[in-house]
């Protein structure tokens, strides 16, 4: 049995790499479909549907509604408000781009809205699979990098690239303008990163990362003869050794990629400005969720007094940055290179500044995709690897069981997914 498990195997690493991405992402989507299928006989009442429903039903609650009301219904002009005079949920904390897609992918098949969201939700995690894949292989050969797809595949919050929420399309999209910024092809870059700007706020990282890396670059280039006291505090990988100084061509192509980016960042507020009136629409509806206004690092101090008490919880924020910051110079993360270290430490900034951190707060880690490929570099060992992989699969029923099926808190409301 050994020697053909082997022999199948070694057939399988003679495949296209199209296809054992394939073949990783569907067994991967199946394995969490089983779990998504066990928590839902155990579902008990809803706001959605009766108990014990079946997979596709349960697969497009909470905000899969929203993503089907903005398909259906689009945008409201008016901001509603609740008994209280505050402005009420709305579809306005939920990009268009994918909801729009899904109505198209609707009106081309004859699917109905929600079926065919997840069918796009499912299509682009398929994709962002693939393109992930060729991100990771600018950095390390083939094995090492279908190891850490596997990795991004299973991770315990993957569940949501299967069901009708926005993170597969976004991941899509963020993997493809990571790919051709790694590559230097900026300009290329820019209508990806609009798009991607249009399906979640990644807007804002992306284009502090950008305009970082461009920092990085003209240092490179022009501030060396200043003195090292003069560099900027970007450190740089193994990767950039490797690389030309940047051309005076690519450098402005740069520089316009940070433009368009920090314009798109800001496409949805304006939009949503624009339709309703209201130039602070989207943050007013963004903060609905989670009850007070928005104070940039705040929420992190009042979630650590909470989860800590009031001393500990002061010390928490500091800790986690520091233990990030460890990791971001960690020996398997520096193999990253700037482009991705750049990203995934802009990224980590944003949710800092804005984020209020909650149950919600699993799922957004997912754009930290990269540091997927640093797991896989810590050790070539099988064991390891496969340690890793039951490790994000025990963790997907957690997350599937704890948070993705709905009960009720006894104070009211529900931890959300």
């Amino acid at each position: 049995m050994a020697g053909r498990l082997g022999r199948v195997a070694a057939h399988a690493a003679s495949w296209p790499w199209w296809v054992q991405i394939t073949l990783v992402y569907i067994a991967a989507r199946l394995v969490s479909a089983c779990i998504f299928m066990a928590a839902a006989l155990q579902q008990g009442v809803n706001p959605w549907f009766p108990p014990a429903p079946d997979y596709w039903n349960f697969i497009t609650i909470w905000d899969g509604r929203w993503y089907a009301e903005a398909a259906n219904n689009g945008y409201p002009s008016v901001l509603p408000l609740n008994a209280s005079g505050n402005v009420a949920e709305n579809s306005w904390a939920f990009y268009a781009l994918f909801p729009y897609l899904g109505r198209a992918l609707g009106a081309l098949t004859g699917l109905a809205t929600l079926p065919a969201l997840t069918a796009l939700a499912m299509a682009a995690g398929l994709g962002a699979a693939m393109v992930v894949y060729k991100l990771f292989r600018d950095y390390t050969g083939r094995r090492t990098a279908l190891w850490a797809v596997v990795f991004f595949s299973t991770f315990p919050v993957s569940p949501i690239l299967q069901v009708p929420y926005a993170e597969s399309l976004n991941i899509l999209l963020l993997a493809g303008s990571l790919l051709l910024v790694v590559r230097r092809k900026y300009l290329a870059a820019m209508p990806v990163v609009l798009l991607m700007c249009l399906s979640r706020p990644t807007g804002v990282p992306f284009a502090a990362m950008a305009g970082l890396l461009l920092l990085h670059y003209l240092w490179k280039r022009f501030g060396r003869s200043l003195g090292p006291a003069t560099a900027p505090m970007v450190p740089a990988g193994p990767s950039d050794t490797a690389q030309s100084a940047p051309t005076l061509r690519e450098l402005a192509s740069l520089g316009a990629l940070v433009v368009v980016s920090a314009a798109g960042a800001l496409a949805w507020p304006a939009i949503a400005w624009a339709v309703t009136g209201d130039p602070l629409a989207y943050t007013k509806t963004e903060t609905v969720w989670r009850g007070d206004d928005l104070v940039p690092f705040k929420p992190w101090f009042d979630t650590g007094q909470m989860l800590f008490g009031p001393v500990l919880g002061i010390l928490a924020p500091f800790v986690f940055v520091g233990l990030f910051a460890m990791l971001m110079f960690s020996k398997p993360v520096r193999a990253l290179g700037t482009e991705l270290r750049l990203w995934c430490t802009c990224y980590m900034g944003y949710l800092l500044v804005f984020l209020h951190p909650q149950t919600s707060t699993f799922r957004m880690l997912l754009p930290l995709f990269p540091l997927a490929l640093s797991a896989a570099w810590l050790s070539r060992s099988k064991a390891y690897r496969g340690t890793v992989v039951v490790m994000f699969v025990l963790l997907q029923i957690v997350w599937i069981v704890w948070l993705w099926a709905w009960a009720p808190l006894p104070g009211g409301g529900d931890y959300p997914p």
